[in-house]
């Protein structure tokens, strides 16, 4: 007995691959990051980390907004990453894992 694989309007009927289109819609180019770290010095080696893999990400400069501020058990790093497409962002996301 054959089994029928059901694809989605967007996918092909051979493969049950999707047109890379429908998933990079180049709608959502940025990047939120928000960490506790114990000291600030871990924090600021973490925000260059991360803006290191930002502009090795970037076609474009990224625009990087970021702040470490003082909390309970720590400091806060909250850092923004704006990127010129979303393959960009997608990249500098798992260049991070």
């Amino acid at each position: 007995m054959a089994t029928e694989q059901k694809c989605k309007a967007e996918e092909s009927k051979v493969c049950c691959c999707v047109d890379v289109g429908t998933i990079i819609d180049n709608e959502d180019c940025s990047v939120q990051f928000e960490q506790v770290y114990a000291s600030e010095a871990l924090a600021q080696e973490a925000l260059q980390y991360l803006t290191a893999k930002a502009r090795a990400a970037e076609s474009d400069p990224a625009k990087i907004e970021s702040s470490i501020s003082a909390v309970d058990g720590g400091y806060l790093l909250k850092a923004d990453f704006e990127f010129s497409c979303q393959a960009e962002s997608m990249i500098f996301q798992l260049s991070t894992r």
